[in-house]
């Protein structure tokens, strides 16, 4: 089965960046689509952002439109989160998952990581 490890989360001051990491092993074909998601304390997971392995196509969130870009390194199996312009409210914790389909819906994804910390101060 497909396991995910994301990296790269951290403390940053607002207006910073962090580039997070989600390094996928066993991936099968039918797992084409890769999602990040952020969940904060008391709140549902949120979409973030979406591409396919072969990075024929990728969605952001409106949320972070604009400040957050996907990207796809096939050479590594890694998908990357490049987070700029950070705000308070982006503290959350950030997963990515695979898909069989595309889709921002978290019940469409059936492997996920297990997480990592994103924390931006005022």
């Amino acid at each position: 089965q497909v396991q995910l490890v994301e990296s790269g989360g951290g403390l940053v001051q607002a207006g910073g960046s962090l580039r997070l990491s989600c390094a996928a092993s066993g991936r099968s074909v039918s797992n084409a689509n890769v999602g990040w998601f952020r969940q904060a304390p008391g709140k549902e997971r949120e979409f973030v952002a979406r591409i396919t392995w072969s990075s024929t196509a990728a969605y952001i969130a409106n949320s972070v439109k604009g400040r957050f870009t996907i990207s796809v390194d096939n050479a590594k199996n890694t998908v990357y989160l490049q987070m700029n312009s950070l705000k308070p409210e982006d503290t959350a914790v950030y997963f990515c998952a695979t898909s069989t389909r595309p889709s921002p819906n978290r019940n469409e994804y059936d492997y996920w990581g297990q997480g990592t910390q994103v924390t931006v101060s005022s």
